[in-house]
């Protein structure tokens, strides 16, 4: 075989045979991770070369060792798929033919030898087919067949079913052009002629081995993702349905099944889906057994194909009303499935699959239904009656089910479990809450009905003991509705609200639940203030248990902020108790922070004089602890005692708001809201109180990004709860802005004055202050830059973050004497190049929003520093853009360099073409590897598309391959 044209590599690389085989033994035997590296980037080099063709023949030599066999196969696999173009049309037939009898000399060699080989011929019968060769599929079963003296029966019969199962599965990743893939596989379509009928007889065929069948049933899967008709597989299917009774071929056939039922195509057969049920349905005492035997695998297959044929095709098969009732037979197999017995994970992993017939938040990408229920609603109103009353039975079973299934099991089991197999069981929960919540949509408030009537009858019998289990999984189904759909005007909820205070909460996961059913009911007794006092002092009990942190807390927070302005009379007592636990410390940081967000809620619903008075009580001892951190040597551990008081602050103002009611809607909602009282508000009353103390406090860890990050979300978040107020207080909000030492602390929080800005920009009265905040931050940024800014790539993250905001939100703020727009220009020129990525999205990021200024500026002289700086210095711009294009930058970033030849482009296009031309024009630049006719075809390309984005970055990508060296290897076969 000659070698193609394609495939250029450096001359310096010799690519022998020898030297191929050097750098295969050290991939595979040096211990050297960077010599297993260099040999890996230069095999893949050599893979790609023009001395490919020749050093793989040889590397296919009998007497090679199979990992030398293999990089041989590799490479003509790897030439024939992404280097087609370059093989002459009068090399097909030679090439075809070694590939034949190299496959027929490995059929009894190394397999994965042999399987690359046939990916390689695969790859080319999908290139020639099928003006060049049209009946590919039936010359290889025609080769296989011929008696070969070299070769016996058994090992030709498994090289042309190792082919065929890899011609399919390589048609589905190759990278055919998309007209040529559907001329492809209209003529694989019809080659499947050739291809069933030796597989129905090789699976029938009772001298064949089970290996052999085990191929064929793989072969036969493989074939059936090419959209092959489901009525020319009706036979082979049935064969597959028989050979689910051995079990050395049940996971193949298995596979085979379900592949064929779920192809989308397949709904248009509905003749064969009416024969499948029936056979379906005849593995029935197969399941059962297998159930009863504990033979997990055998259930979890059948269930698969169960849930297959009824998930892909319900609405067909619901339209055929004639087997209403085969169908019907059918879904209750899968419930079958459901309800197996056992806790999933550790006793059934079978249950889970069934879920998807039920609920699926994700529909098909063809666009339909792929849920059971969604089917039934789609039809016409008389038919969704007919079918109402033939499946409300079966969903209201399924409810049960589901429940049973949702249970914890004994204790004692339930220790006993494996922290992963408890995180199992709590998702498979949350799918089981998310499928109870999409079946309510059919059932509606009988459901709720259904399961209070149950609830009831539980908790006031006195015939048997109560199994805390039953009654966690019916509050679960309570909580799993009352979640996500509004109950509001459900009339049980009351009846529900007086049956949990009965409840013998003996148990943490019972608890738990009870906990979360009231914070969902939250909303509803909202609207129904008198039963508040059934729930909440369980909930102010429950806080006091450590082991229902997360369910206690976030119940309150949620209690508080619906109901706040009801609470005013359990005020002292929700203050007094969660004061004690915070002492206590029983919850964990991260409840902490919830539980004063809720009480930030609580004290925003009480008069002035009350906020203050609780202020006071709640957050007395937290100051007094930070006067106390204030005179210590900081160390790490008072630095998290710190860490921890400004985040309880934080999130106490964060939601401590008496002037803000966006929450409150609804009719009557505004008799519930509190009048705005005069006077000062109580956020920057004890803001004011504590500025000194926090500001010596961080004086000591200026430079400690953790502590700085807590202290700025602190100021940050308070202006987001009352801006009005914050910056009423006039000097103050002056200090907390610049008196903090800002130049310092501004530069290790990242995203301070960038949500300044975005807050406040906007806000005419409050622009001045920001402008002077925005004009100190470039000024302390820039002289950090004189000094030399490679140290701190966080800090010209952050720089160049707020520039582009500033472009995007408020281009006024340019407008100053006193800031030098040409220096931040430079700045960001010189932040292009970078190592860090980030720093250079964010750079880019702002010399788009510049070059999208000049046009604007140039006519109506708006921000004029721009306009003229990137009239004067674009072209240092465009260089830098280049030098990153070209090979300086990762390559992950060309996207964000092709966003700023575009915004140049659209609005800079006259200064575009000359800067392009310039730069272009020095010798080996942006790099040695292109030639001045490709930059110059890179020039045409780029300044031919002004509206096309798409088309820019793929021009953009091409360079920086062309740049790089790496165009056709193998680096960028995923690119």
């Amino acid at each position: 075989m000659d070698q193609g044209r394609g495939g250029q590599s450096p001359d310096s690389l010799d690519f022998t045979v020898e030297n191929v085989e050097k750098a295969l033994h050290q991939l595979y035997y040096d211990p050297n991770i960077e010599n297993k590296n260099l040999a890996q980037k230069w095999l893949m080099q050599a893979q790609v070369s023009p001395q490919a063709w020749q050093f793989s023949w040889v590397l296919l030599s009998p007497d090679k060792v199979p990992e030398i066999q293999y990089f041989g196969a590799s490479a003509l696999h790897t030439k024939i798929s992404r280097y087609w173009n370059d093989i002459p049309a009068e090399q097909y037939e030679s090439l075809k033919s070694q590939l034949f009898s190299q496959i027929a000399r490995f059929a009894s060699g190394s397999k994965i030898v042999l399987t690359r080989l046939c990916v390689a011929l695969a790859s080319l019968a999908l290139n020639m087919m099928p003006e060049a060769w049209p009946a590919a599929v039936s010359d290889m079963v025609k080769m296989f067949q011929t008696e070969s003296c070299d070769v016996d029966g058994r090992a030709r019969c498994l090289a042309l079913l190792e082919l065929l199962t890899v011609l399919p599965e390589e048609f589905q990743t190759s990278r055919l052009p998309q007209y040529r893939k559907g001329q492809v596989r209209n003529a694989l379509g019809q080659e499947s002629g050739a291809v069933f009928p030796l597989l129905q007889q090789l699976l029938q065929h009772q001298d064949s081995p089970s290996f052999i069948k085990q191929k064929v049933l793989k072969c036969f899967s493989s074939w059936v993702q090419l959209d092959v008709p489901l009525s020319d597989c009706e036979s082979l299917m049935q064969v597959a349905f028989s050979s689910l009774q051995d079990p050395e071929l049940f996971d193949t056939a298995v596979e085979a099944i379900v592949n064929a039922i779920s192809q989308p195509d397949s709904q248009r057969y509905v003749d064969t889906l009416l024969k499948l049920i029936p056979q379906v349905l005849q593995l029935q005492e197969q399941l059962r057994q297998a159930v009863q035997s504990g033979d997990m695998e055998t259930s979890h297959g059948i269930c698969r194909i169960a849930v297959a044929l009824g998930e892909n095709h319900s609405r067909a098969l619901l339209e055929q009303v004639d087997h209403w009732q085969s169908f019907l037979a059918l879904v209750n197999m899968i419930m079958f499935c459901t309800g197996i017995p056992g806790h999933y994970p550790v006793n059934e992993t079978t249950s889970s699959l069934t879920l998807t017939f039920w609920y699926s938040a994700v529909k098909a990408e063809c666009g339909l239904c792929c849920v059971f229920q969604d089917d039934i609603m789609s039809f016409e109103a008389n038919k969704q009656v007919v079918y109402m009353q033939v499946y409300r039975p079966v969903y209201f079973q399924l409810v049960d089910v589901l429940l049973h299934k949702a249970q914890f099991p004994s204790d004692e089991e339930y220790s006993s479990w494996s922290s992963d197999e408890k995180e199992q069981f709590r998702i498979y929960r949350v799918d089981i809450s998310d499928t109870l919540m999409y079946v309510y949509e059919m059932l509606g408030a009988e459901l709720l009905s259904n399961l209070y009537d149950k609830l009831g009858r539980l908790l006031t019998s006195t015939e048997q003991p109560v199994s805390w289990q039953h009654t966690e999984a019916l509050l679960y189904g309570f909580q799993s509705i009352a979640e996500t759909i509004d109950v509001n005007y459900s009339d049980v909820i009351p009846g529900l609200i007086g049956l949990i205070p009965r409840i013998n909460i003996n148990n943490v996961q019972l608890a738990d639940t009870v906990m979360f059913t009231i914070g969902a009911l939250a909303e509803w007794l909202a609207d129904h203030p008198v039963m508040i006092n059934n729930v909440l002092p369980l909930v102010l009990h429950a806080l006091g248990n450590p082991e229902l942190s997360i369910s206690s807390v976030s119940t309150l927070k949620k209690i508080c902020r619906e109901c706040k302005y009801d609470l005013p009379p359990y005020a002292a007592n929700i203050v007094a108790v969660s004061q004690e636990v915070l002492i206590k410390q029983i919850h964990k940081t991260s409840q902490c922070m919830w539980l004063m967000q809720a009480l930030g809620f609580l004290l925003s619903a009480l008069p002035v004089e009350e906020i203050l008075r609780n202020l006071q009580s709640l957050i007395s001892p937290y100051i007094q602890q930070l006067e106390k951190l204030a005179s210590e040597t900081p160390n790490p551990s008072n630095k998290l005692a710190i860490i921890h008081i400004l985040g309880l602050l934080s999130n106490l103002f964060t939601t401590l708001d008496i002037t803000r009611h966006d929450d409150d809607s609804g009719e009557g909602s505004e008799v519930k809201k509190k009048l705005v009282e005069p006077g000062p508000n109580p956020v920057v009353v004890v803001l004011q109180q504590v500025f000194a103390l926090i500001q010596t406090v961080l004086s000591k860890w200026l430079n400690d990004s953790q502590v700085v990050e807590v202290r700025m979300c602190f100021v940050q978040l308070a202006p987001g709860s009352c801006l009005q107020c914050w910056w009423g207080a006039g000097p103050f909000a002056v200090l907390c802005w610049i008196g903090f030492g800002f130049s310092t602390l501004a530069l290790n929080c990242p995203s301070f004055c960038f949500q300044m800005v975005h807050i406040f920009a906007s806000e005419t009265d409050h622009f001045p202050p920001i402008k002077a905040l925005f004009q100190l931050v470039t000024t302390v940024t820039l002289s950090i830059f004189q000094q030399g800014p490679r140290d701190h790539p966080d800090i010209v993250d952050s720089f160049m973050q707020l520039q582009a905001q500033a472009l995007k939100r408020k281009p006024d703020l340019f407008l100053s004497e006193n800031l030098d727009v040409k220096a931040v220009f430079h700045c960001g020129v010189l932040s292009l190049k970078f190592p860090e990525a980030p720093t250079v999205k964010a750079t880019c990021l702002f010399f788009v929003s510049s070059a999208l200024l000049p046009p604007r500026c140039l006519v109506s002289g708006d921000v004029p520093p721009i306009g003229q700086v990137v009239h004067e210095d674009g072209k240092l711009l465009l260089q830098a853009v280049l030098e990153g294009i070209g090979g300086q930058s990762s390559r992950t970033l060309v996207d964000q360099f092709a966003e700023i030849l575009f915004a140049l482009h659209k609005h800079c296009f006259s200064y575009l073409s000359l800067w392009l031309k310039e730069v272009l024009q020095q010798p080996g630049f942006p790099s040695s590897r292109v030639t001045q006719e490709q930059k110059n075809t890179f020039t045409q390309q780029i300044l031919r598309e002004r509206v096309n984005k798409r088309r820019v970055k793929e021009v953009v990508k091409e360079f920086t391959l062309l740049c790089r060296g790496l165009h056709g290897t193998e680096y960028v076969a995923d690119y």
